[in-house]
C-alpha cells in the first residue's frame, strides 16, 4: 500500500513563504499523477494543484503566480512551492497520490497564516 509523507507546515505571517514537500517511502511516484489538497476549518477539502506523470501542471485560479507544484522522480518528491501566503491560505494539506482509480492520501501537514 501506499503511504504518503507531508512535511513543511507552519506558522507564517501573511506575504510568507513555506515548501511542502511529500514523499512516499516503499513506492515509486513514476507514472503517477500527483496532487495537493486542501481542507480549511468548516470548509470541504478543495483541489489546489496538481501534476501528471509527465510533468504536465495546474493550479487554481486562487494561488495563480503564488504557488508551483514539481516533481523530481529521482528524488521521489513532490513539491508544493508557496509564496506570499495570504490568510485564506490557511488549512491543513494534504498530498494526493493518483493510480486510477484509487487515491491515496497523507495525513497532512498545516498551514497557519496570521499576524
Amino acid at each position: 500500500q501506499v503511504q504518503l509523507v507531508e512535511s513543511g507546515g507552519g506558522v507564517v505571517q501573511p506575504g510568507g513563504s513555506l515548501t511542502l514537500s511529500c514523499t512516499a517511502p516503499g513506492s515509486s511516484f513514476t507514472g503517477h499523477a500527483m496532487a495537493w489538497f486542501r481542507q480549511a476549518p468548516g470548509k470541504q477539502r478543495e483541489l489546489v494543484a496538481q501534476i501528471n506523470n509527465v510533468g504536465i501542471t495546474n493550479v487554481i485560479n486562487a494561488v495563480k503566480g503564488r504557488f508551483t507544484i514539481s516533481r523530481d522522480n529521482a528524488k521521489n518528491t513532490v513539491t508544493l512551492q508557496m509564496n506570499s501566503l495570504k490568510t485564506e491560505d490557511a488549512a491543513v494539506y494534504y498530498c494526493n497520490f493518483r493510480d486510477a482509480p484509487v487515491r491515496y492520501w497523507g495525513q497532512g501537514t498545516q498551514v497557519t497564516v496570521a499576524s
